[in-house]
């Protein structure tokens, strides 16, 4: 019944949002079509602002997969991480998460593909993939868009964050999946 109710309000929640909103902006006297062109406006300003914040972080990423940096520093710290039951597999993903989401959605794929989707190393990479943020691609993109230029300490909160997330992945997914 529950399943039934969840799939009820999934099917309906962005058709009534996408009504509700335009309606109830009417009803306080918003002028709602025009603040929507007004809004479209500006993030068109705001894609053209960070496109080269973009293009700088995608041929960097290009780059690395390229030259097999991200393989080489699996292999380098594999065995270390094996020893606190971290598969190595999972390890290109969690590199790849905090510069590219559809990299580490590739990787992950990929070991999906590989592994089967029930098997452990691929809900780990699910997990680890859900759990940690795409660091370098959100700092790039937003603090470009609005100007910030020392990023260092966010880079490092966001860079723990995914540390921790990981951490808490592999726990959660030993505890629930072995």
């Amino acid at each position: 019944m529950i399943q039934n109710v969840l799939s009820n309000i999934s099917i309906w929640a962005i058709p009534l949002f996408l009504v509700a909103v335009p309606v109830y902006g009417a009803f306080k006297g918003v002028k709602v079509y025009e603040s929507f062109v007004e809004g479209a406006k500006g993030g068109f300003q705001m894609a053209i602002r960070i496109i080269p914040y973009l293009v700088a972080i995608l041929v960097a990423i290009g780059m690395l997969r390229g030259a097999g940096a991200i393989d080489m520093l699996a292999q380098w710290i594999g065995p270390a991480l094996q020893k606190i039951g971290f598969p190595v597999e999972i390890l290109p993903v969690a590199i790849m998460r905090p510069l590219s989401g559809s990299g580490a959605l590739g990787l992950a794929t990929e070991l999906i593909q590989t592994h089967g989707p029930d098997s452990f190393i691929s809900r780990l990479a699910a997990s680890a993939y859900g759990s940690t943020e795409t660091t370098f691609y959100v700092l790039a993109v937003y603090f470009g868009a609005v100007g910030i230029r020392k990023a260092r300490h966010a880079v490092l909160a966001g860079l723990l964050a995914d540390v921790a997330s990981l951490v808490a992945a592999v726990i959660v997914c030993r505890l629930a999946f072995t």
